[in-house]
């Protein structure tokens, strides 16, 4: 039984592999960086922390892989311990901010009313606010930290996610097996979160990973400003900051390899969630 459950799942993963070939090439991409990041410290050839006056600005070669900085620290070490502060601050703010939302957009959709009527104005205007604006607005009120960048991307998340998942809840609460459930005198939150809540995870997981390139991209923005992690640790948004300025003619690796890294992991997200928007959506497929 349990040779032709795993027979039949390795099937499915073949055929949507085919038949998604960009999806794949996004995952592929995704876990080449979420792998690095786990094992950053036996990846990195050098310590990323470790300064080098004689390696000022040293061309990329057979010591310094991807050059070195104006500290003369190895660029390539940097960015794949920067990886995991980038990719720890989005998944971070992509599940909270998920998670809440999830919870706003559930009680928004069954509950409905008055509740219903004053989130929804709560939340557009959030959404008034572009992403990159708010998670500005609330780093500078709470300060340049790890814990906070990824508070302040995941707030801004939360609106989008809870109207999507109201938006299905609507349609879910008025299914057949959902008054079936209420004839057997099963109480509403128990309908909500056992019946209606395991329909939400399609959407929801589509949501995520469309998001976790944008959150990517804003801790980038973030730490650029100088408003996200702070230093010692590593980031791709300071990196760029660092040098986009005064060294992108003397020392262009500088800058070529941090951005290649953002491109290249925003890239992988968005080829991932389409894939998947398109596996999971039956009205997105063919």
């Amino acid at each position: 039984m349990s040779a032709t459950i795993s027979h039949s799942f390795w099937n499915n993963v073949s055929y949507n592999a085919r038949r998604y070939p960009l999806g794949v090439a996004g995952g592929i991409i995704m876990i080449v960086f979420v792998l690095a990041a786990i094992f950053a410290s036996a990846v990195a050839p050098l310590d990323p922390f470790n300064t080098n006056a004689k390696a000022s600005l040293a061309a990329p070669g057979p010591v310094y892989l991807m050059g070195a900085d104006m500290m003369g620290r190895d660029v390539f070490s940097r960015l794949i311990h920067g990886a995991r502060v980038s990719l720890a601050v989005a998944l971070g703010a992509t599940i909270i901010g998920s998670g809440i939302g999830c919870a706003v957009g559930l009680a928004c959709g069954y509950i409905g009313g008055w509740f219903d009527l004053l989130v929804q104005r709560v939340t557009e205007v959030m959404q008034a606010l572009p992403l990159l604006v708010m998670a500005l607005v609330i780093t500078a009120s709470l300060g340049p930290s790890l814990r906070n960048t990824i508070v302040a991307i995941a707030i801004p998340l939360i609106p989008t996610v809870a109207r999507v998942i109201r938006s299905n809840v609507l349609s879910l609460r008025e299914m057949p097996y959902v008054e079936a459930a209420k004839a057997t005198g099963m109480s509403e939150w128990r309908i909500a979160i056992i019946h209606v809540l395991p329909n939400t995870l399609a959407p929801l997981i589509v949501l995520a990973t469309a998001q976790l390139g944008s959150t990517i991209l804003t801790e980038a923005s973030l730490s650029f400003l100088g408003l996200g992690v702070p230093e010692p640790y590593p980031s791709w948004g300071r990196m760029l900051s660092e040098s986009a300025a005064e060294y992108v003619r003397t020392a262009p690796w500088l800058v070529i390899y941090p951005g290649l890294a953002i491109s290249l992991v925003v890239f992988g997200s968005n080829l991932l969630g389409d894939a998947l928007r398109d596996a999971l959506d039956p009205r997105q497929r063919d």
